[in-house]
């Protein structure tokens, strides 16, 4: 079996330099996954499938501040399957709360996205 490895260098770089005004730390705990540590103290944690071929997820923990969590998968849980995007879905808040995924489909467009929408939500909730 082939295994699909990430270049998560290139995205490592891409959050710390590109966004280097939220994020404190990028650690790769193991390969094909980040673990983004953001100045609120909340992280985004991605991953990439060694063995299943284009499968990921981009989530946003924020449980241990206020409750929610944000994450873009494809996992194609039969219960999404009425998700216009499926497999792609975005929990929004919630594990149970989903929403279509627009995400990229090109890893390194995809950080882009999840780390402009970390930093516009950050920037929200610091504005309250």
């Amino acid at each position: 079996m082939n295994k699909k490895i990430v270049d998560t260098q290139a995205l490592k770089q891409i959050a710390g330099n590109e966004f280097a005004d939220i994020v404190t730390n990028v650690q790769e705990p193991f390969t094909n996954e980040l673990r983004i540590k953001l100045n609120d103290d909340s992280f985004i944690d991605v991953w990439f499938s060694i063995n299943l071929e284009n499968r990921y997820s981009y989530h946003w923990e924020r449980k241990h501040i206020d409750g929610l969590i944000y994450r873009h998968d494809n996992a194609p849980h039969i219960k999404w399957k009425d998700i216009t995007t499926f497999p792609k879905h975005f929990h929004n808040q919630t594990e149970e709360n989903i929403e279509p995924s627009y995400i990229s489909d090109k890893p390194e467009n995809a950080i882009r996205e999840m780390m402009s929408f970390a930093k516009s939500l950050l920037k929200n909730i610091d504005n309250k």
